[in-house]
């Protein structure tokens, strides 16, 4: 056993029965390991104590004490053997002590904290972390220190037991992030020396992990060894490129080009880079932990609003089953399940939704992937998994964490990055650096603190598939759990491709559902003397092999049926027709396209409606028209998701272009007639016009901004950001050659509009969870705290200059028409914006701004001066307010509605549509609730839509 030699204890805490052991039951078994044999008849003994004490004060299956004894083919008296152990061994630690009970058809051990040295491990590091969120490093370095001193060695060493090595990896694990957190610690105290030989061992045996790399690299440049600082760099980057052929994190590569540059000072903090778990500024890992349980609530409240605009426990799911897949996809058994009955390659796992969260935690490694034909159920059992984790928690287990995986591009990004940008995504709040430490999102990940539950691998790029597999490997080669769902077809040719497979994961496959299983559904909430199903029992009963059978053999479609035919009006014995429904794909066909007319027949509105929701409805052929239209859009991005800030790709690039710039060209043109007559509009409206065109055609638009207006610590930051405004105001008129009072004035007008944006900071807290409706706000509430600052700043600058700037210029050209130094002052000052706006726009408003600020017009004073500020300051506001999300957003919708493709209101009839159940809801984004309904819209012909009905 790894976890402490044994400490020979006094005589009054001796066992009776002569067995000279410590109580510390795990010292014992590292006595057996060390040569003390006499302590234990057998090995089989020590497999049993194993087991019962990697999960103390819990009941252990008999069948998992077997398969801890035998790795594979246990004895036909496997039982009575280990009835036979649990009774030696209760006679060596006390029978009369009641340290092994039964407990149900397992047994249990009864231990205290301080008789256990993993726990006593577990509470110092508990202690440590508390000490160092509460400023004291040296004593969570003391306290850590001891915690480490209880190892002797890797946990449980020499035991052999395969079906217990996904717990003692856990032991493991636990050790070495100890090491790494120790390590912060010594760092944050400038004890640099103190760490190195430590980190070298650590590396040693663990060469491919970068959080010791990074953290052995800081030390040794802050004692001067530069030099070797960088051969740690090369030759982790050897290892992983040659072993994995992928290269170290880009924060690591950030932290080498600073110690290549010599640009750490000294008396700086650590620069630890923070894609290693725990690496940033001392106690920001602890920080992080404080995410969790905010983590936790949230995460139970999204998804069991989820299960219930499902409908998922009214009155309960369809009953599924799953077993291990028939197809060549999976490891070897014994891999995945450490040992098994008989033959290996035989070996059946299997189960039900009711226990889906009980047999995934009898996976060693936790590794799930699971498979199903379109509409069997996957994410239904993805959000059953999830639930039922969250709602009973085990200790040290992680957070449950259910995503889709559409997003996710394997060549680009490591899942983990990924997975950390995802889950940053849905709780903004985690970005919140005071509440929960720096990249608070990054550690949980790194941390092993999230279980990632990733559903539809399937939805990536089929020319992805083979790598996403490779990667999610090569991520969790260390025991880390995962769940995958993906459909079964494309799963399988991909594997096929390269041969490829999750080495360590269990991969089950979803059964199509039984006859009565759909008929108990179909009738599960029936009025009594509701006789219509009988004709679809019967039929189902007699026909197994029917088309209506075949149909009904997914959750998806006997829901639908159910869906369809619950008004009391409707025949569902017409599905029972063979001439109208003779084939499969007609029957379901028929119920897709009776899904929406369903959905949206009319009925009575739940007063708790906002008022505003219930006075918009919507007819089912309005609906079927936007949802066709939304999914053909869909499908061309080769998407399920629906994201409000994506909605511009619906509409072709030049038309997006021309709609985005002609606001602002015309406001720009009014400008320039303004100024100086119909030619000076002409060439402020078409210079800026080309250039807003330009960018939007060729430029990618911004995501939406995560923020929330909040003044709490924002001092230090406004007033940064206002010296800075104050320096581009009084360039901007010295530049302009204004008198000093307007100098000082624009000074002030620019800090203040650069000093405000900071009250738009991170959410507050990561329990709550971003919606679509809540990203929408916020930044609409960003894009309006900038366009006002572009428009009140530059609006009373220009309306300053075209009044104040002396009537000789500087170097005029073109016959006194065109002066070139304030145009190249306006170009870079334009290019600068236009770069922050679309990065494609820098070149092209530079331009613009080249071409205008170098015309030259008679100075006017007065009225005239304040409408051409007025007017320039709407224009460039307006083009900021364009180029954000939310501008794009609402140009885009308004363009579709005028074209009769979208509604007005467009996130009112998303949101309602949510509601009705069809479309579900992943943190910031919509999908359509059913995959197979998306596909039915988007691919049939545009001359047979229309509004489908059943009688």
């Amino acid at each position: 056993m790894g976890i402490g030699r044994p400490v020979r204890s006094t005589p009054a805490r001796r066992r009776q029965g002569g067995c000279n052991m410590d109580f510390r039951i795990l010292g014992a078994l590292e006595a057996w390991v060390d040569g003390e044999r006499t302590n234990f008849p057998g090995s089989r003994h020590q497999r049993v104590l194993a087991s019962l004490l990697l999960t103390p004060n819990s009941a252990v299956p008999v069948a998992r004490l077997v398969a801890a004894i035998w790795d594979e083919n246990p004895p036909a008296t496997a039982v009575k053997q280990v009835q036979n152990c649990i009774s030696t061994l209760r006679d060596k630690l006390g029978a009369d002590r009641g340290v092994i009970v039964t407990d149900g058809r397992g047994y249990r051990i009864v231990i205290g904290d301080e008789e256990l040295d993993a726990s006593r491990f577990q509470c110092l590091v508990r202690t440590a972390h508390q000490l160092a969120s509460d400023g004291d490093a040296a004593a969570a370095v003391a306290t850590i220190r001891r915690a480490l001193r209880l190892w002797r060695g890797p946990a449980l060493d020499g035991l052999g037991a395969h079906a217990l090595s996904g717990l003692i990896a856990q032991l493991d694990e636990q050790r070495i992030r100890a090491v790494e957190r120790c390590a912060d610690w010594h760092l944050e105290l400038g004890e640099y020396e103190k760490v190195i030989d430590q980190l070298t061992d650590l590396i040693a045996l663990h060469p491919l992990r970068e959080r010791p790399h990074a953290q052995l690299m800081t030390a040794l440049d802050r004692v001067g060894r530069q030099a070797d600082a960088l051969t740690v760099f090369h030759d982790l980057r050897a290892r992983l490129v040659d072993e994995l052929g992928v290269d170290p994190g880009s924060e690591l590569h950030e932290l080498h080009a600073k110690i290549l540059a010599k640009i750490p000072d000294s008396a700086a903090p650590p620069a630890i880079p923070v894609s290693a778990p725990g690496l940033d500024a001392g106690i920001s890992s602890v920080r992080s932990d404080r995410a969790i349980p905010h983590l936790r609530t949230a995460i139970t409240r999204q998804w069991t609003a989820e299960a219930e605009l499902r409908s998922l426990n009214r009155p309960e799911p369809i009953s599924l089953t799953w077993s291990s897949t028939g197809r060549p996809v999976s490891a070897p058994a014994a891999r995945v399940f450490g040992a098994v009955s008989g033959d290996s390659q035989q070996f059946t796992f299997s189960g039900s939704l009711g226990d889906v969260v009980t047999r995934f935690r009898e996976l060693p490694a936790r590794q799930l992937v699971v498979l199903g034909a379109p509409g069997a159920g996957k994410s239904v059992l993805a959000i059953l998994l999830t639930l039922g984790l969250l709602n009973d928690p085990r200790p040290g287990e992680p957070i449950p964490v259910l995503s889709s995986l559409a997003s996710w591009n394997p060549h680009r990004q490591h899942l983990h990055q990924w997975l950390a940008a995802s889950l940053l995504e849905a709780h903004p709040g985690l970005a919140n650096e005071d509440r929960y430490g720096r990249d608070a999102a990054t550690q949980l990940v790194l941390d092993g603190a999230v279980l990632p539950i990733l559903d539809g691998l399937d939805e990536i790029p089929p020319a992805l598939h083979a790598a996403a597999i490779d990667a999610l490997d090569h991520a969790t080669a260390h025991g880390r759990p995962l769940v995958v769902t993906c459909r079964a077809e494309e799963y399988e040719n991909a594997v096929k491709q390269t041969g490829a497979v999750l080495s360590r994961a269990a991969v089950i496959e979803i059964d199509p559902v039984e006859p009565e299983a759909a008929i108990a559904f179909l009738t599960s909430r029936t009025a009594g003397g509701d006789r219509r199903w009988e004709a679809v029992e019967e039929h189902l009963r007699c026909r197994p092999d029917s088309a209506l059978a075949q149909a009904l053999s997914t959750p998806l479609m006997v829901d639908l049926a159910k869906t369809a035919y619950t008004s009391p009006d409707t025949a569902p014995a017409d599905l029972c027709d063979p001439v109208r429904f003779g084939e499969p794909d007609t029957i379901e066909d028929h119920l897709l396209d009776t899904y929406i007319p369903t959905a949206y027949a009319p009925r009575p509105l739940s007063p708790a409606l906002d008022p505003s929701a219930r006075s918009r409805t919507y007819t089912a052929a309005q609906a079927e028209r936007w949802f066709t239209f939304l999914a053909k859009a869909l499908h061309r991005q080769r998407t399920q998701d629906l994201a409000w800030w994506h909605l511009y790709h619906a509409v072709p690039r030049y038309t997006a272009g021309l709609y985005l710039s002609i606001l602002p060209g015309l406001l720009f043109l009014i400008t320039g007639w303004t100024a100086a007559g119909p030619g000076m509009g002409l060439i402020y409206g078409g210079s800026f016009t080309v250039a807003g065109f330009i960018a939007h055609r060729f430029g990618r638009h911004a995501d939406p901004l995560h923020v929330e207006v909040h003044f709490h610590h924002s001092a230090d930051r406004f007033l940064l950001r206002f010296a800075t405004g104050v320096m581009v105001g009084v360039t901007f008129g010295l530049g302009w050659v204004l008198p000093i009072r307007f100098v000082i004035l624009l000074g002030v007008v620019f800090g203040t509009a650069l000093g405000v944006n900071v009250w738009l900071d991170v959410p507050v807290n990561a329990e709550r969870v971003s919606t679509p409706a809540t990203v929408l706000r916020n930044d609409r509430a960003a894009t309006w705290a900038h366009t006002l600052s572009f428009m009140v700043s530059l609006g009373l600058f220009c309306g300053i200059a075209f009044a104040f700037t002396p009537g000789n210029g500087f170097g005029e050209t073109l016959s006194g028409r065109f002066d070139p130094i304030p145009a190249l002052a306006a170009g870079v000052s334009t290019a600068v914006l236009g770069y922050f706006l679309l990065k494609a726009g820098g070149i092209a408003y530079g331009a613009a701004g080249f071409v205008v600020g170098g015309q030259v017009f008679p100075v006017a004073y007065g009225s005239h001066a304040v409408a051409f500020g007025i007017l320039f300051g709407l224009a460039a506001g307006l083009t900021v307010c364009v180029a954000r999300a939310w501008g794009t957003y609402t140009l885009t919708r308004i363009w579709l509605a005028l074209r009769g493709q979208l509604p007005f209101h467009l996130m009112y009839f998303l949101e309602d549509a949510h509601r009705r159940g069809v479309l579900r809801q992943t943190g910031a984004i919509y999908q359509f609730r059913h995959a197979r309904l998306q596909e039915r819209l988007a691919t049939r012909n545009d001359g047979k839509a229309g509004v489908s009905s059943v009688r």
